[in-house]
């Protein structure tokens, strides 16, 4: 009886180091690489999406990993918002040997980073880069996650002409591939019977427009509408010196100034409208997010782009369960096919697209320094502006 019982005590040892060890070579991996900006211009973007990222792969490491196995491991790199210091971290993240690499919330460094991806063969993400030129220029391992400018600009200049307004006036700054969105806005806009009165150039960092200003000014009459993708530092710079002249067109804007800056400009900015990812309702997806980055960071979210943080990690959580594997051809082909994965701010399809997700593009007005939602929609494809090759 005792060499019974010894022998079920070896068979059980046996039988749990086998599982042990098969439990272990089952476990793997998903090393995902951020070359974000930390610090310089493109920090107040990269920043706020890299909480509500950290908050999702918290969620998935604390539940075994994707698909109870894969734990995710992030590796990370200051680019500064330099497009050269960018592709230096895009080079030693392939060194490190990632499997996926999130680029900055803007074309021009996630091009130089996209290409040393594409030739190691890894999907790359921007975090919220929405130049529709980003995966024809990156290559077919380069992919977004938001609304395409193009997208954003159809659904901003069809409510314009709802309203009524026939004028536009656009500015915009050839320095970035993001500030040209005006120019798909006065493509709509035309097509359904508007007219541009004006247009004019700026640069990037510029802090003093009297002279677009002063252009505006002498139109008479002065346009309906004013629509500009300038950011921070610019955009709050044009907007109270707009104002201090005296005009009151409306004046449109853009993913850019969803930003706690923007709501401090109070007059200035009262009534301004702007495009952006998501709206949070009283029980949405959006508003249940905003709960939970309470809950982590103790603070309320002031902008969107903590949402769209978690929403990229969702989406390479869903195409590394639909392929089963952290290999990179299986794991681009799978975002490919990605359809209604659902985010913080919605949902996310990639299937049919060149890399730019469908997805609602929320419009928001100011209003006595909060947002009011003015629509939550997506614009008929038909009148969506094919991407410029600036």
């Amino acid at each position: 009886m005792g060499n019974v019982k010894r022998l079920h005590q070896r068979i059980v040892i046996v039988t749990a180091i086998f599982l042990m060890a098969f439990s272990a070579a089952d476990a793997q991996t998903l090393r995902v690489g951020l070359a974000t900006a930390q610090t310089g211009g493109l920090a107040p973007y990269d920043a706020p999406v890299m909480e509500g990222f950290k908050i999702a792969i918290d969620e998935i490491n604390q539940k075994g990993g994707i698909n109870g196995n894969i734990k995710i491991e992030l590796v990370m790199r200051d680019v500064r918002s330099d497009v050269a210091q960018t592709a230096v971290a895009a080079q030693e993240l392939m060194d490190a040997k990632v499997d996926i690499l999130v680029t900055p919330c803007d074309a021009d460094p996630s091009f130089a980073a996209s290409q040393i991806a594409q030739e190691a063969g890894v999907p790359a993400f921007s975090t919220c880069a929405s130049s529709p030129t980003l995966p024809l220029m990156g290559g077919d391992y380069m992919f977004a996650n938001f609304p395409g400018d193009n997208v954003q600009a159809t659904v901003s200049a069809s409510w314009a002409i709802e309203q009524g307004f026939k004028t536009v006036y656009l500015l915009y700054s050839p320095d970035t591939q993001y500030t040209t969105m005006p120019l798909y806005f006065g493509d709509v806009f035309t097509k359904l019977g508007g007219k541009i009165v004006g247009k004019d150039e700026y640069k990037m960092s510029q802090q003093n427009f009297s002279s677009e200003v002063a252009k505006i000014k002498r139109l008479n009459p002065q346009p309906d509408v004013i629509m500009t993708s300038a950011y921070e530092p610019d955009f709050p710079a044009f907007i109270r010196q707009l104002r201090a002249a005296g005009i009151k067109s409306q004046v449109i804007g853009s993913d850019g100034i969803d930003s706690p800056t923007t709501f401090s400009l109070g007059d200035a900015v009262e009534g301004l409208v702007f495009t952006t990812a998501g709206h949070a309702l009283p029980g949405n997806a959006l508003d249940k997010f905003n709960q939970k980055y309470e809950k982590v960071y103790g603070k309320k979210s002031e902008t969107v782009f903590n949402a769209i943080g978690y929403d990229l990690a969702k989406v390479i959580e869903a195409a590394v369960m639909k392929c089963g594997s952290t290999e990179g051809k299986k794991i681009r082909d799978a975002v490919a096919e990605l359809e209604n994965v659902q985010g913080a701010t919605g949902k996310i399809t990639y299937k049919g697209t060149n890399g730019m997700p469908l997805r609602q593009v929320a419009l928001i007005k100011v209003k006595k320094g909060g947002r009011e939602l003015v629509e939550l929609k997506s614009p008929d494809a038909a009148l969506v502006p094919e991407a410029r090759m600036n």
